[in-house]
């Protein structure tokens, strides 16, 4: 039997596997299920909140109800369940603290095959939960056909369209606007920081790969702040709390420019969105005596990422669709030989419409 105490302002319930509910009386007011829409949605805003009222009376009544009598003489009524599930909400999806870390040396990218994603069910629910608890999943047998990118996204979410169109080919160019559309290798980065918000989930589809190199590197960020957190503290507190600008800049077709911290953290310290591409960050317009330690702070940013044990390995081979989410994970490619044919597909798409699916097959299990 769940046990009750209570004073004016506050309220305790102690449920039979020994979790304590503890709520203030303005949260028993704001939470009251009777001032919900049948949508769910608040009816009353915070205004509407009495600041005067106390808790005069509190029990629990058949049925595992519990009935607060307040001051003012209004009733709110919690089903026991209720309350809990209010009192806990639901996870932050996106902090590290509900993410399973991982170093490439001993990670594999899980493959789910398209044909089975496509049939709806199990096999796309997880996929995306690969994605949302790893960063991370390789769809195969995705059809050799330009534009089909887009239908992958279309399983899921909404194109994210940018100023590369709402998808982009990645293949050599005589004069590339950005240098992941000429055969140099490209260091472990994430897409578009000069964005702001930038693209939380980018697709790379593969249509053709016959060259010598061009094998992909991802690395996990979470792990590698973490790693960073762990070897050079001060660095890490000084990354998450420094404004760093970004800017692409193509001519009269785009200037992108954006302010934004290497790491961003939490309330509680835990990592929520890691940003790293040293081709963008613009002019720093440091005071001289905080330089030094930027550079510092930077370069064991830098040379965490670029640790080998880090990044996975994995060569693309036709129809492979690698979808990962770009606020956590880094990509990068070795140099390959020019004068073969590399040509993948890229688009991007958001989180929200990922977690929202996700959340809806889960529901539904």
């Amino acid at each position: 039997m769940p046990r009750l105490a209570f004073d004016a302002e506050q309220l305790h319930l102690t449920l039979d596997d020994g979790q304590t509910l503890a709520q203030h009386v303005l949260w028993l007011q704001d939470h009251d299920p009777a001032r919900r829409h049948a949508n769910g949605q608040r009816l009353d805003s915070v205004l509407d909140l009495d600041w005067d009222a106390a808790i005069s009376e509190a029990a629990l009544e058949e049925g595992d109800v519990l009935r607060v009598t307040l001051s003012n003489a209004r009733e709110i009524r919690y089903g026991v369940d209720e309350l809990a599930a209010l009192s806990t909400g639901f996870p932050d999806e996106r902090s590290s603290a509900h993410k399973t870390l991982w170093q490439g040396s001993e990670f594999s990218v899980v493959r789910v095959e398209w044909a089975d994603v496509i049939a709806g069910g199990e096999a796309l629910r997880k996929s995306l939960a690969c994605v949302r608890d790893s960063g991370v999943v390789c769809l195969r047998g995705v059809p050799v056909e330009p534009g089909k990118v887009l239908e992958v996204i279309d399983q899921f979410g909404y194109v994210r369209e940018t100023n590369y169109g709402k998808l982009f080919d990645v293949r050599t160019e005589v004069s590339p606007s950005n240098l992941a559309f000429s055969n140099l290798g490209l260091g472990a980065h994430t897409d578009n920081p000069y964005r702001d918000p930038a693209p939380s989930i980018q697709l790379l589809h593969c249509l053709s790969n016959e060259v010598e190199g061009g094998q992909t590197l991802l690395v996990d960020g979470f792990a590698a702040a973490e790693r960073l957190r762990e070897l050079a503290p001060e660095s890490f507190a000084l990354l998450t709390r420094t404004r760093v600008p970004f800017r692409f800049h193509d001519a009269d077709h785009a200037d992108l420019r954006s302010w934004v911290p290497f790491i961003e953290t939490d309330h509680k310290g835990n990592i929520r969105q890691v940003r790293y591409n040293n081709r963008s960050i613009a002019s720093l317009p440091l005071p001289l005596e905080a330089q030094r330690a930027f550079y510092r702070a930077y370069h064991d940013w830098a040379r965490v990422i670029g640790q080998p044990e880090q990044a996975t390995r994995l060569r693309l081979a036709p129809g492979d669709c690698l979808l990962f989410d770009n606020s956590r994970v880094m990509h990068a490619r070795t140099a390959f030989v020019a004068g073969g044919n590399r040509h993948l597909q890229g688009a991007y798409a958001d989180l929200d419409s990922l977690y929202s699916t996700l959340n809806l097959l889960e529901n539904a299990r």
